[in-house]
């Protein structure tokens, strides 16, 4: 038997970390990810996909939103659907649906034959007796739903490990966090986030799918890498370069870029203060190698202020009286400097 661990779908995002072009494109993605993901279930002979919450971003999703969720329910007889709601989700059309799950305040189960599957929706009333209250079978094999964080602690989206151990748990299937993690419970169950199906902005940047699991005797699970695009973060260390085209070229170096994909691009280390508009050129540079590229400037700014001893223009004038200042820190006065001879230059100051 094969089911499809997923959550935090977040359907109806409002994505404005890109351009508007890309951001308008990305909430395309996102659904067409979550269709690909019920096809890939399909073509491979999976029998159930279980949501552990947030399948959409508000608690008031827009109609659109629903009637594409609800049309591949519909579309996709074969398959079961368990919905278990989140902090951000709304109550269920499911009794129009007969393959369509859900869940309650209270454990509900479902035997799904190979495996029973257990969950509840926590709320304020109920955070800290689900413990108390959960009854799993010790000759079965169960998965639980939860939505919630791993935590010390008990509370509403609050997931408290050690009192679920020795409650014959043998996979705890975890919606909340954006990335995929998983780790033991006790000596018989692990726990896993399956992560977002597709990263929405700069904090969710890696791998984004879904987990396989895949039951026998004992259940197994895989995480399957299935985003559209990936958004990543990349450092680039731009010492001693004194040209935007040599950045670039150190980035395209570190950063092995592919062209459907998303990044943001930091560039630090020390560079002259009179390199001017880097960033810039280095993000219009990478237009032809990504799908888009946020270029930020993280660099410390150095001045060689030898080499305006002697000037008596205007400019060394400026240099030599900021330097000589005791009011300024050093990487103050380079950033003083460098903006002051942009503007000396007569160019625009950001």
């Amino acid at each position: 038997m094969k089911i499809i661990h997923t959550a935090d779908i977040h359907l109806g995002s409002k994505i404005n970390t890109f351009p508007k072009d890309i951001s308008d494109a990305r909430k395309e993605e996102l659904r067409n990810s979550f269709k690909r993901m019920v096809d890939f279930a399909r073509n491979n002979e999976v029998q159930a996909i279980i949501i552990s919450g947030d399948l959409f971003e508000s608690d008031r999703p827009f109609q659109k939103d629903k009637d594409f969720f609800f049309s591949i329910v519909k579309n996709n007889p074969s398959i079961d659907f368990y919905y278990l709601r989140g902090n951000h989700d709304e109550s269920s059309d499911s009794e129009k649906y007969s393959n369509l799950k859900t869940f309650s305040n209270e454990w509900t189960s479902y035997d799904l034959g190979e495996v029973i599957l257990t969950g509840v929706e926590m709320t304020s009333d109920n955070a800290t007796s689900i413990y108390s209250t959960l009854s799993l079978l010790e000759n079965k094999l169960n998965v639980v739903m939860l939505h919630g964080e791993v935590s010390d602690s008990v509370g509403v989206d609050k997931i408290n490990l050690i009192k679920l151990k020795d409650k014959n748990v043998d996979y705890l299937a975890l919606g909340h966090y954006h990335s995929y993690s998983t780790g033991a419970i006790d000596n018989r169950g692990v726990y896993a986030y399956s992560g977002c199906l597709e990263g929405r902005g700069y904090d969710e940047t890696g791998d984004k799918g879904f987990i396989l699991l895949t039951i026998s005797d004992k259940i197994t699970h895989e995480f399957i890498p299935f985003s559209e695009r990936k958004i990543s973060l990349v450092s680039v260390d731009v010492s001693g370069l004194n040209d935007a085209y040599s950045m670039y070229q150190k980035a395209c170096e570190v950063g092995r870029f592919s062209i459907n994909d998303l990044y943001r691009v930091e560039l630090y280390g020390e560079v002259d203060a009179q390199v001017e508009d880097f960033a810039n050129d280095v993000k219009s540079f990478l237009s032809n190698e990504v799908k888009y590229a946020d270029v930020k400037d993280n660099t410390t700014k150095k001045i060689d202020v030898s080499k305006y001893e002697n000037d008596l223009s205007l400019k060394g004038e400026f240099v030599r009286l900021v330097y000589q200042s005791k009011d300024y820190t050093d990487e103050d006065k380079a950033q003083i400097i460098a903006y002051g001879l942009k503007a000396l230059s007569g160019k625009e100051v950001e």
